[in-house]
């Protein structure tokens, strides 16, 4: 599988889309220091700098989650001055660059009342972080079987023309059913409504849902790594505005 250069100019906001989502359409969600920020930490649990090569960015970071505290940031390998990273882990990013996008008439749409039917399905399918919070961010649809959830889609960071896909999950006793497939073609097509692009990250190690990303249409647009890192209380700069 070899990277695709897609669109690059329109495509570059994509390169650190938590930022732009919460300096622009999540701003409602954002916790926010000068050059770093936050999704408030029962809607979502990453951290952004406006440029990780910044030191003042990572100062700024320091004063917004406090010493000892921990973010979850993209793009950073190496530890800046006053930090250690924790763990690392490899993802991809890809876009829709021919997904057939369409409603689906078994789907529902899903609310703060269902969260708890959606953490259960999420804490035994495990398709990535999900607070209770989280479905406020964008539309998410599931799909019931005698009443119960079986399977979830929903929409995540929320860069500006772009929409993430994410929380793509089906119970075990459901899969091979082409649940997970409808789900993305159904949050695709409220995406491509309001005149925005879908994308969606997948763990590096995922072959199976890269393989199924692939097939119905999603390019790889980059690799990307995911780390968490820990303020160890030495900053190298104090926080700026």
């Amino acid at each position: 599988m070899s990277v695709t250069s897609i669109d690059a100019s329109s495509s570059r906001i994509l390169d650190n889309p938590a930022w732009a989502a919460l300096t622009g359409p999540h701003a409602r969600f954002a916790e926010r220091i000068g050059r770093a920020a936050r999704y408030q930490q029962d809607v979502a649990p990453f951290h952004a700098l406006s440029d990780e090569h910044d030191p003042r960015a990572w100062a700024d970071l320091a004063a917004l989650i406090g010493p000892g505290g921990t973010a979850a940031v993209r793009g950073v390998t190496e530890a800046a001055v006053g930090w250690e990273v924790v763990r690392t882990g490899h993802g991809v990013q890809l876009v829709d660059t021919s997904l057939r996008a369409e409603p689906d008439p078994e789907t529902v749409r899903l609310g703060p009342g269902d969260v708890p039917e959606i953490l259960d399905l999420v804490a035994r399918t495990e398709p990535g972080p999900y607070l209770p919070r989280t479905v406020e961010l964008g539309t998410y649809l599931g799909i019931r079987h005698q009443g119960r959830l079986i399977a979830l889609a929903g929409e995540r960071l929320h860069p500006p023309g772009w929409t993430e896909i994410s929380a793509v999950c089906t119970d075990p006793a459901h899969r091979g059913r082409g649940l997970a497939t409808r789900l993305v073609r159904a949050v695709a097509a409220g995406i491509r409504e309001r005149g925005e692009r879908p994308f969606l990250h997948a763990a590096a190690t995922n072959a199976n849902a890269i393989r199924l990303y692939e097939s119905i249409g999603f390019t790889l647009r980059r690799r990307t790594v995911f780390s968490l890192v820990r303020h160890t209380g030495a900053a190298a700069l104090e926080a700026t505005a």
